[in-house]
């Protein structure tokens, strides 16, 4: 990963990619950051970023193969949003 991650999501994409949506960052600071990762090359890529910073929150795969970001906490408190990716 670029940016290490806890209290992230991880979701395995239509495609076989996986992308990491937010959590915590290296220093403690919550993270609106998302990468895709590529098993077959072993490659991460930053993709883009959230528009609210979250953590324990969910991610889903639609049927048509667009993520569901939702809920969870960030600044300056629990969160409402959905994001889709």
């Amino acid at each position: 990963m670029t940016n290490a991650h806890a209290e992230h999501t991880a979701s395995v994409l239509l495609n076989g990619k996986v992308i990491v949506t937010g959590g915590n960052g290296h220093s403690g600071n919550v993270l609106n950051s998302a990468e895709l990762y590529d098993p077959s090359t072993g490659i991460w890529t930053t993709t883009s970023y959230m528009n609210n910073a979250r953590i324990d929150h969910t991610a889903s795969v639609l049927l048509n193969g667009k993520v569901l970001v939702t809920g969870g906490y960030g600044s300056p408190g629990y969160l409402n949003t959905t994001e889709l990716y």
